[in-house]
């Protein structure tokens, strides 16, 4: 089923869906090393976010995200157009008004994702996410 045959009840749920989805897995990418339970799932999460973003970029461009790319298709879908090329300078906007540059919101994305990396692969080289078998 193509999203212009879906029923706006729908495609509202979705939209709010992936607002829920995509902002968790931000938060998740970001602090998910620090529970020993995730800590495994926190460093491939980050892997293959940082990977679409860098192995998609020949195509789509640096930064590509498929997560906002199918929010983006749904929200235009539902009529709305003019979405910024970031989500989090989406976010910036739908949760408190502040308009942030795409550059800006970029170069947070980077700024904010490495150390969490740096973080997940320390604490899981460290063997914090290995349970201990006694």
């Amino acid at each position: 089923m193509e999203l212009t045959e879906m029923s706006t009840e729908t495609l509202v749920f979705l939209d709010s869906a992936f607002l829920v989805v995509h902002t968790a897995l931000i938060f998740f990418n970001l602090f998910g090393w620090t529970w020993k339970k995730t800590l495994r799932l926190n460093l491939l999460s980050i892997f293959l976010t940082a990977g679409s973003w860098v192995a998609f970029a020949p195509w789509y461009g640096f930064g590509y995200c498929p997560c906002t790319d199918w929010h983006w298709q749904i929200k235009w879908a539902l009529g709305q157009t003019d979405l910024p090329n970031n989500y989090l300078t989406y976010l910036f906007d739908a949760w408190t008004g502040i308009a942030v540059s795409d550059e800006f919101a970029f170069r947070l994305a980077w700024g904010a994702l490495l150390p969490a990396l740096v973080l997940s692969l320390y604490l899981n080289l460290k063997g914090n996410g290995k349970k201990k078998m006694k």
